[in-house]
C-alpha cells in the first residue's frame, strides 16, 4: 500500500500515521478506488502527508488532498 510505505520513509510518528493513514482510506474511498497498485494512489498518498503533516482532522485532509488535485466529485 503506497501510503504506509511513504509514511515510514517520511518519519512522521505512530499518532500521525495513523491520522494519515485514516485520511488516505477516506480519500480512497470517496473516489471509489479499489485497486491499491493504481498509480494515482501513490499521488493521492503523497499528497496526503504533504496536507497533514500541519495537523488536521482525516476527513478534512482527504477532502482538500481531493480538492487540490483536483479529482473526484468532491473536488467540486
Amino acid at each position: 500500500m503506497a501510503i504506509r510505505r511513504l509514511l515510514e520513509r517520511s518519519g512522521v510518528g505512530q499518532k500521525d500515521g495513523e491520522r494519515l493513514y485514516r485520511a488516505y482510506q477516506d480519500a480512497l474511498h470517496a473516489l471509489h478506488l479499489v485497486d491499491r497498485n493504481d498509480p494515482v494512489t501513490e499521488i493521492i498518498a503523497r499528497k496526503i502527508i504533504e496536507i497533514g503533516k500541519s495537523g488536521g482532522d482525516p476527513a478534512e485532509i482527504a477532502k482538500l488532498a481531493i480538492k487540490e488535485l483536483g479529482i473526484g466529485d468532491l473536488a467540486r
